[in-house]
């Protein structure tokens, strides 16, 4: 049976850097490119980042009943087809889903053995600091993608693992300890390194190291006093 793993993060937590680093070391594993109708920024090229499609095409996919999931985000639809999954499957890949706390919802709740993983940032301040060194964005669009951000966090805790991406190389180690340990899970195979690896990542086991996290986002962990 495929795999579907699914990753979540607020814009500037290092998701996309993190999710093509495993992408070359992982095998078998395919890749959903959501569909959109906000238009290229940048080099973004179609087919790569993002399918990019009219609002009357992508009205017409959700009439069809293409998409695994799908919303509006600020006037904007984003949606995950139905034939990555089917692709995966007839393949013997997994699939890994880069998508946002709504998606995850609806994907959650049509595929309930899905793995949901959710990337943290170390602090609020090291976000605001990602955003700004993009250079990309107004003050307006990243005060708004900060905002997005609290909102966001607060779903941390319906995700099976948590990372928070402080060094890349440990995040990579730890993103791929997850998918790999999962995947030989399903096969009824352990290995015991991978397994360790992925366990200190699962919500259960990060709670009390998240608090600064979140106190830095004026949240504090659910379940920790």
């Amino acid at each position: 049976m495929t795999n579907v793993f699914i990753i979540s993060a607020p814009s500037g937590s290092g998701k996309s850097t993190l999710v093509n680093k495993v992408r070359e070391t992982v095998p078998n594993l395919s890749f959903s490119i959501s569909y959109t109708t906000r238009s290229p920024r940048g080099s973004e090229r179609d087919g790569n980042e993002y399918y990019f499609v009219s609002r009357e095409q992508f009205e017409q996919m959700i009439r069809d009943d293409d998409f695994l999931e799908y919303a509006d985000v600020f006037g904007n639809y984003y949606g995950t087809a139905r034939r990555f999954l089917a692709s995966a499957e007839q393949q013997g890949n997994d699939l890994l889903l880069d998508i946002d706390v709504q998606g995850a919802s609806q994907i959650k709740s049509k595929l309930p053995h899905a793995v949901s993983i959710f990337i943290l940032p170390p602090n609020r301040e090291e976000l605001e600091r990602r955003l700004r060194e993009r250079s990309q964005d107004s003050e307006s669009v990243i005060q708004r993608r900060l905002r997005d951000a609290n909102r966001e966090i607060e779903n941390y805790d319906k995700y099976d693992y948590i990372l928070v991406n402080d060094r890349l190389a440990e995040s990579v180690g730890a993103l791929k300890a997850i998918l790999l340990s999962q995947r030989l899970e399903r096969q009824g195979r352990t290995d015991a390194g991978l397994s360790a690896t992925a366990e200190e990542y699962r919500l259960e086991n990060v709670r009390q190291r998240l608090q600064p996290i979140l106190q830095s986002f004026g949240k504090t962990a659910a379940g920790v006093k």
